[in-house]
């Protein structure tokens, strides 16, 4: 028996005729400008069926020349120039392919200096962990081997039969354009499915015995505190767990003293707006105790009386249609949404040499949905490259620990280069942990900030009776930044779902690392905790816990060129270094200048609809357009037309800001007859003209945020509407700068005498209006300040500091001086086993401190060291671990 049509896709996978060049040995086909597979078969034998991970080869045929003389093939394309010496299979002298703007060659066999992919989990890690390799390189060119990787063939994959020395790359060329690399890759290996709207809310997730009463009157809860959800997990124990046939973790019978109305369970989260997914560990089979084993073992051709158990197979098409019409279809007919599949590590099937059951389960679960007109969608763990095809990620158990925490966002990233957009990590924490809400709150609550500010916020929690996530528990300011975050998660559906849209259809990845758009800048590379969120926004979540004598959380950040404000409080900020310290309701995200980010103005419990009132944040300082999407959220028919789109467009001529909303096109049953706007210009000032065509319309001011937000009620999906603030000569911005501000919040926060604050901030402001030209005048306060209080004022007053990071086992210390200032010197020294300070190169110096500068700690061999940070004659600060004085970086 075969698998059903809707579990085979639409293969593309023979290349245009015109695009291969073959030879006795090799084939060459040119399916890019900047993209060649190269295929080596001592008899000439060559691979046309779609692999794993390469599915539609049949692509437009560049223009490109060919010329063979003197034994030698020459492929040039508008970017490559490849040589390959006839008869000679791939070798490092035989193959090169130059890229002609960068002027860098590739020689076969060669490394790159790889920019990382993803891990397949991160149960048990502590922190960090290695990364697969990606498809980004900082040389410009990578390598994708897809010679082992199975082929499908009649529906289902098989190994390739191919001669031992059979050889199957692809060589991507894209200097340092890496979006154009990765919609190169989604070109030949599918793009990233839309993912349903409902799946960007908030998750609750538990490890535990809930029974159906407790969990529905859990849901309750959450809607009664104005918590607001989309998604409810049910984690294993939905299923019998006690039997005679093996250990538990399997199941797919509901266990009835629990969940004694499964059906009836299911509806009621239905009615409250909630979508459901059950826990599965498929690994173990279908045993006789499964009220599923007598359709299953009678379709696999067991007599069920015997009760033998029907095995996984993940080889076996006969098995896996019985799994997804005896198994799975039922428990779906239940009220099922979507699945979380998890276990199933082992990298291989013991019935096909190169078969990972987790591929099989993740492939054949997204595309089960797309029956009924359904997205591809499972919860699972990352298999191999092409799993974008197979979203989302759960990046499995992690630990409990303000480390785990600091790596996820790195993880997230570096993810984005296979195109591994959409993870899921598990908020909070799984394994650890002490559960003290004093202690844990913090850690929690700054999970929670970076979970509203990446792709899927799934709170998740292990069976740990005093490990409490429930978010009314926590009380004063854990409690609030909590509530705020799982808030504007939900407010910010709307912006998310545009991206969503992107990534399908531009290649685009929610999540970006800056060297995406900053190629040719350094740091951009060192900036592992900071990334694009969207179009619009640059997030750097607070990762570390708050020191014991500021109170407050540091994070080192790096804007690139150009003007940015915070996106909450509308301060201002210009590119380059800064460190920014908060408390637990500070979230450092940053909006570009004329960012527009459409919010849902209603956020609500169990609604992810686009929303009625839509709530526009638009910020000054550059001209900028934003179409929003929306459709029905749920279905494929996206890809047929149905969906609609609304321009929301700024233009920005400093004394004067124009907004437009534009008619929405497309269907226009998908945008709310009379919706509300709220159109909320941040960072400017409140003694401006406001005009508006189209519609009547209400004005009102923040003085906190320096928000002017025009609202105009009753718009119809076919109207238009357009504002414009005028300055009356002067900049429509705020006066909104951000250090004096962040003086202010360290003096409250910092433990001194309450007389020191104010000369404190005197002084200050002084210095940043220009009256004072040193920093010396803090030596007056260094009986009272400590060295992190004085270092905080410091980088608060000039963009001058240090950070260490280390992340796979590449440890950095980097120093910054964006100011240029003279004043401030260094002095980094590298000790040896006895103590005594090292001479070698590059293990000592002193001096102003650069604009920029980073060393790389882990390659040196030296075992401890010291670096002094000097803001003036009497602010000196220590980093390192020769002298027990010094502090942290």
């Amino acid at each position: 028996m075969s698998l059903a049509d809707y579990h085979v896709p639409e293969f593309s996978p023979v290349a245009d005729e015109a695009a291969t060049v073959e030879t006795d040995s090799c084939r060459f086909t040119v399916l890019a400008p900047r993209l060649i597979r190269l295929e080596h078969d001592p008899g000439g034998e060559f691979e046309d069926r779609p692999s794993q991970a390469i599915w539609y080869r049949d692509q437009p045929v560049p223009e490109f020349s060919v010329a063979r003389t003197d034994g030698t093939l020459e492929i040039e394309t508008e970017h490559l120039y490849l040589r390959y010496d006839l008869g000679a299979g791939f070798t490092s002298e035989s193959l090169a392919i130059t890229l002609t703007e960068l002027g860098a060659t590739w020689h076969y066999g060669d490394s790159e200096d790889n920019l990382g992919g993803t891990t397949r989990t991160l149960d048990g890690v502590d922190g960090q962990t290695d990364l697969e390799p990606g498809l980004l390189s900082r040389d410009g060119w990578t390598v994708l081997e897809d010679t082992d990787r199975l082929v499908f063939e009649d529906g289902w994959v098989t190994p390739r039969d191919a001669h031992e020395d059979y050889e199957d790359l692809y060589f991507f060329g894209f200097g340092h354009d890496y979006l154009g690399a990765l919609r190169a890759y989604t070109d030949i290996a599918g793009d990233v499915p839309m993912i349903p709207r409902w799946a960007l809310g908030n998750w609750w997730s538990r490890y535990w015995e809930y029974s159906q009463d407790e969990l529905r009157e859990l849901m309750e809860q959450f809607r009664e505190e104005e918590v607001p959800l989309s998604v409810c997990v049910l984690d294993m124990d939905w299923h019998v767990v006690d039997n005679s046939n093996h250990s538990g973790w399997t199941g797919w019978t509901w266990n009835r003293e629990l969940f004694p109305e499964p059906e009836g369970f299911l509806e009621s989260l239905d009615e409250m707006g909630l979508r459901s997914t059950l826990n599965i560990h498929p690994a173990d089979g279908v045993h006789s105790h499964e009220d599923a084993y007598p359709d299953i073992a009678e379709h696999v051709g067991i007599d069920p009386s015997r009760g033998k158990p029907v095995e996984f197979d993940a080889s076996d098409p006969q098995f896996l249609r019985g799994y997804f019409e005896h198994v799975i279809g039922p428990l779906e007919e239940d009220g099922v949404d979507f699945w979380w599949i998890d276990w199933q590590q082992w990298r291989e099937s013991p019935e096909m040499a190169g078969l990972d059951p987790l591929w099989a389960l993740n492939h054949l679960h997204a595309l089960d949905r797309t029956r009924d007109g359904r997205r591809p969608f499972v919860l699972s763990r990352w298999a191999d490259v092409g799993n974008h095809r197979y979203p989302i990620g759960f990046s499995g158990d992690t630990i409990v620990s303000w480390d785990s925490l600091a790596f996820q966002p790195y993880l997230t990233g570096s993810a984005s280069n296979v195109q591994f957009g959409w993870w899921s990590h598990d908020v909070g924490g799984h394994f650890g942990g002490t559960g003290d809400p004093h202690e844990f709150g913090e850690l929690y609550a700054r999970w929670t900030q970076f979970g509203a500010f990446s792709p899927i916020n799934r709170i998740h929690t292990s069976k740990m009776p005093y490990v409490d996530k429930r978010p009314w528990q926590y009380d004063g300011e854990v409690g609030d930044a909590l509530e705020d975050a799982l808030v504007r998660r939900h407010e910010l559906i709307p912006y998310l779902y545009t991206m969503v849209r992107r990534n399908h259809a531009r290649s685009e990845p929610l999540i970006q690392p800056l060297y995406y758009h900053h190629p040719e800048a350094d740091v951009a590379y060192h900036r592992p905790n900071q990334y694009y969120f969207g179009s619009e926004l640059l997030a750097a979540p607070h990762v570390r816990e708050r020191g014991d004598d500021t109170h407050l959380s540091r994070r080192p950040v790096w804007l690139p060129d150009g003007e940015w404000y915070d996106f909450t409080s509308g301060e201002r900020y210009e590119g380059g270094f800064h460190t920014r310290y908060g408390d637990l309701s500070d979230v450092p995200v940053y909006a570009k200048a004329g960012a527009i980010v459409p919010l849902d103005g209603e956020p609500a419990f169990g609604d992810t609809e686009a929303p009625e009132t839509l709530r526009v944040l638009a910020f000054p300082g550059a001209d900028n357009t934003f179409d929003l999407y929306e459709d029905d959220g749920v279905t494929c028919a996206s890809r047929d037309g149905d969906f609609a789109t609304t321009e929301l467009r700024q233009e920005w001529h400093g004394d004067r800001l124009f907004f437009d909303i534009g008619q929405s096109q497309g269907q226009l049953g998908h945008v709310p007859d009379g919706r509300t706007y709220e159109i909320c210009f941040r960072g400017v000032r409140d003694d401006l003209d406001v005009t508006v065509d189209g519609a009547e319309y209400t004005r009102t001011y923040d003085d906190e945020t320096a928000t002017l937000t025009v609202t105009v009620d009753g718009i119809d999906a076919d109207e238009a509407v357009s504002v414009s603030l005028d300055g009356d000569g002067t900049n429509v911005r705020a006066d909104a700068d951000w250090r004096l501000p962040q003086v202010r919040t360290l003096l409250r926060h910092f433990s001194i005498p309450a007389g020191s604050k104010p000369p404190l901030e005197e002084h200050a402001a002084a210095f940043l209006r220009g009256d004072r030209i040193t920093l010396d005048w803090l030596g007056n306060f260094a009986a009272v300040l400590s060295d992190r209080q004085l270092r905080a004022i410091a980088e608060t007053l000039v963009d001058a500091g240090a950070e260490r990071i280390d992340y796979a086992g590449d440890d950095r210390l980097f120093f910054w001086n964006d100011s240029r200032r003279t004043d401030i010197t260094h002095q980094f020294v590298r000790y040896d086993r006895s103590g005594v300070p090292t001479n070698r190169e590059g293990e000592s110096r002193h001096g102003t401190l650069p604009e920029y500068d980073w060393i790389p700690l882990s390659k040196m061999e030296a075992y401890d060291w010291r670096f002094s940070l000097n803001y003036g004659t009497f602010v000196t600060v220590s980093h390192g671990t020769r002298d027990e004085s010094t502090i942290d970086i």
